[in-house]
């Protein structure tokens, strides 16, 4: 059976689950502002005009979040038993099914049923794609191909808030017909059917074959990702001999260590990554742009391409950090993208305040909408328009990758699936409320919603700067180390700038490593290897 080994082609294909992550959220952002999606799912009328109020589209908004958060906790147990490609298999499965429901749904009840198993996809995928991939990649770099998982986003986003654009002419832009939102939502099933199709051509995770004793396999996945099939590769010894060490000192893992003494420090990194990735306000831009467009002035076709611009800047700012995140490491990418996020938020608050005013009712029919730049301040909405777009762009080359990438980093083999599943569970259920939470915010609060969420910028770069560790050019095995040494998060960048790995290549390749793990003989008895190579780490270890 042909096999598909190139590392970036496989990043690619499995990152297809943030693709359709990328298709919910720009069809949503889209379809809001149709006709005949008020018309046939409205369920207020006003003035002749039927349309959907703020609470019921907050509603059917967080319904894909909240299947998410579900689907992100059953992931753990999918890929522990099934692998991590069979818990892909099974998210493909869901988002079949329920964008069947959707496209061809009937009733909102029925539309919030496909949204929720569309989430459980979403859920499912996000949670393990990336640990699929981190356990592939080369350590230097990991941080690029896991950071596929958020680029990948960001082009479903793109794709298919045109496709939905171009649909939304379907009987004429005044149209009611109802193909305007059925045709995107049948269409978004062809890249689900695509990587079903070429999942069976994929490797499965070599640290997921070697949990299972399956040893040669998960050497000859290593030597075909990593060195084009060649076993006596010394770079792959070096890391098969890493893996049999994490393995062979691990005992089976329950959810409940996650929170154990050891660990509690690790599960609060990992959900707050995912949490503060959500609280810096960046989906309330995906979700809910056209609100922020209508608050600026622009509505119909000129409110729409402006729209599209920003997912445009998503795609393109989120790759400076494919390119350069492995050699500018984690923390520095979190603290410096969440200043600049506070920075355009308070922006943002201050020119609604200052040059904005309160309606009594809906703006153009949109009930959320209560708050607007003043005609006579033209100049003010294009500001609110660019300090959106320069948001965006921070986001998407900073906390947008790194939220996926740092996760999977910080766990041990046994743990990773589960860890994960828990951490997005974070992203789901804080996506899940501040989904349903933004329309009325933004109906009740109006411009201080940007307030909330600057705050919450400000905030999270304390706590990075504090609790945070660098992980960047560490193997997944090494960075268990920089834990074991309990170093301050802020002084843990020095155990990154020696690369074990690469040594203990080096000595197998000069035949200097005494281990058994060496070219011609694949057994492991040897004790574990000592700390990363910085004496600072050394220094706290001896005293720990």
């Amino acid at each position: 059976m042909p096999k598909i080994t190139n590392q970036y082609a496989l990043a690619a294909l499995a990152c297809t689950g943030g693709i359709l992550f990328g298709f919910d959220i720009s069809s949503m952002s889209l379809i809001l502002g149709l006709n005949s999606w008020n018309s046939f799912f409205g369920n207020i009328t006003e003035n002749g005009v039927t349309r959907v109020d703020a609470n019921l589209q907050a509603g059917i908004t967080a319904s894909m979040p909240a299947g998410s958060a579900l689907g992100a906790i059953i992931s753990g147990l999918f890929s522990d038993r099934f692998g991590r490609k069979g818990a892909i298999m099974a998210a493909c499965c869901f988002w079949l099914i329920g964008s069947i429901l959707c496209a061809a749904s009937q009733a909102v009840a029925m539309l919030i049923v496909g949204r929720i198993i569309n989430g459980i996809c979403v859920g499912i995928a996000s949670a393990q794609v990336p640990v699929y991939l981190s356990e592939l990649a080369q350590p230097k770099i990991r941080g690029r191909l896991v950071g596929f998982q958020q680029w990948a986003i960001t082009w479903g986003i793109c794709i298919f808030y045109y496709v939905s654009y171009g649909c939304s002419f379907i009987g004429g832009s005044a149209s009611l017909n109802t193909a305007q939102f059925r045709v995107p939502w049948a269409l978004q099933t062809i890249p689900a059917l695509g990587l079903m199709a070429l999942l069976p051509f994929m490797p499965e995770s070599p640290r997921y074959l070697a949990s299972k004793n399956r040893w040669d396999e998960a050497l000859e996945v290593l030597a075909d990702v990593h060195a084009k099939g060649n076993k006596e590769n010394a770079l792959v010894l070096a890391e098969f001999k890493e893996i049999q060490t994490n393995i062979e000192e691990e005992n089976s893992s329950s959810w409940a260590e996650l929170f154990s003494g050891r660990y509690l420090n690790r599960t609060h990194i990992v959900v707050f990554t995912q949490i503060w990735a959500q609280l810096t306000g960046m989906n309330v831009m995906m979700y809910y742009i056209s609100y922020v467009m209508e608050m600026a002035g622009y509505t119909g076709n000129i409110g729409l391409i402006s729209s599209s611009i920003q997912y445009v800047i998503n795609v393109l700012m989120t790759v400076p950090a494919l390119i350069f995140l492995d050699k500018w490491g984690r923390r520095p990418t979190l603290m410096i993208g969440s200043i600049l996020m506070a920075t355009f938020l308070y922006i943002n608050a201050a020119i609604l305040a200052t040059k904005g005013h309160g309606l009594n009712s809906g703006f153009n029919g949109n009930d959320a909408v209560r708050w607007i730049i003043n005609e006579d301040a033209h100049s003010a909405g294009v500001a609110l328009i660019a300090m959106t777009y320069l948001f965006v762009a921070s986001f998407a080359s900073t906390w947008g990758p790194v939220s996926w990438v740092y996760p999977p980093e910080l766990f041990p083999n046994r743990l990773r699936a589960k860890s994960n599943s828990v951490s997005t569970l974070g992203n789901w259920l804080f996506n899940f409320a501040l989904a349903y939470f933004v329309p009325p915010s933004f109906k009740n609060i109006q411009w201080k919603t940007y307030i909330v969420f600057a705050v919450f910028c400000t905030v999270m770069t304390v706590h990075v700067f504090l609790a945070f560790p660098e992980t960047k050019n560490l193997s997944l095995e090494e960075v268990e180390e920089v834990f074991a040494a309990k170093l301050p998060a802020w002084k843990t960048r020095a155990a990154t700038k020696n690369n074990r790995l690469a040594s203990l290549a080096d000595k197998i390749e000069r035949g200097e490593d005494h281990g058994q793990a060496t070219k011609g003989n694949l057994g492991y008895t040897e004790a574990p290897l000592t700390a990363v190579d910085s004496p600072e780490l050394e220094d706290k270890k001896e005293t720990a």
